[in-house]
């Protein structure tokens, strides 16, 4: 595997990307190549054995991001076979809405699983209503994640 890490962003209004731009200053800091990338950008061909972060809001009734929307039915209606892919997820929600805090992140954490990703680390749930900025979120949790990846990638993972 490469540690090359795809940080692949869901976001409507922009918050998502700040978070993804920490967690890829972040893992840099830690002498991983990362790159930030679009849900949308992405094709479902482009889902290679590696590394990925999934950084995504919630929007609607705990739907993904429009610019997520393609990709993740993509996942569900061919569902490629994943084995070869770690991930992480940051999900960004609004605990005012508790039946479908941070689904976006969880939808793909879920799907990721079925199809045979292995999730790298817990996911981390960011609640609008903290006074913790997303980028703090992400950025802390990113530290743990880069260190989980450099141990896999030590191991020849």
């Amino acid at each position: 595997m490469s540690n090359a890490v795809k940080i692949l962003v869901g976001s409507m209004s922009g918050t998502a990307e700040m978070a993804a731009d920490e967690v890829e200053t972040t893992l840099r800091e830690a002498g991983i190549s990362a790159n930030v990338v679009g849900l949308d950008e992405i094709k479902l061909s482009e889902i290679q054995p590696g590394a990925y972060v999934i950084c995504t809001s919630t929007y609607g009734v705990g739907e993904v991001p429009d610019n997520a929307k393609a990709l993740y039915e993509a996942l569900q209606t061919e569902r490629p076979d994943l084995g070869g892919v770690v991930y992480g997820v940051v999900g960004l929600g609004d605990s005012i809405y508790p039946e479908t805090f941070c689904f976006g992140g969880k939808r793909f954490d879920k799907l990721l699983g079925e199809l045979g990703a292995v999730r790298l680390g817990e996911r981390v749930d960011h609640d609008s209503r903290s006074a913790l900025r997303p980028e703090e979120v992400a950025a802390e949790w990113a530290d743990g994640w880069a260190k989980l990846l450099i141990e896999l990638l030590d191991r020849g993972g």
